[in-house]
């Protein structure tokens, strides 16, 4: 697998910028899917300087590289946006069924309800001739 010490610094910067954005924009969904470790980990790798990188690792960073751990974030991540986007197209697929099964039972009955009135009408004419 790829790491995130093997991307280009511009390439480091356009996952920092989407790891970003989807921390802000999903961040109810995240919450749910990233352990605590996890999410400290994310918020310190956005929160990093730009040579963070390119830095010597200090000792703590020389035996627990995150860019791995990074990557699993996003890994998972992205599994779970993809698995709540199937269960939201499904989900939307049969709300459009149900919309379209009941606005053909309601046309029926306003084509029901039409005629009524049409018999109705013609009766109350017959009745006052």
């Amino acid at each position: 697998g790829s790491s995130l010490l093997q991307l280009r610094s511009s390439r480091r910067s356009t996952v920092a910028s989407a790891l970003r954005s989807a921390l802000d924009k999903h961040a109810e969904l995240i919450e749910g899917s990233l352990t605590p470790s996890q999410h400290r980990s994310a918020l310190s790798f956005l929160q990093a300087d730009g040579d963070y990188f390119d830095a010597e690792p200090t000792f703590k960073q020389s035996y627990a590289p995150q860019s791995g751990e990074i990557f699993g974030i996003l890994t998972q991540m992205l599994e779970n946006f993809e698995a709540n986007l199937a269960a939201t197209v499904k989900e939307g697929k049969a709300n459009n069924q149900a919309y379209a099964d009941l606005k053909g039972a309601k046309m029926t009955q306003i084509t029901s309800e039409k005629d009524q009135v049409d018999a109705k009408t013609q009766q109350l004419a017959d009745t006052n001739e």
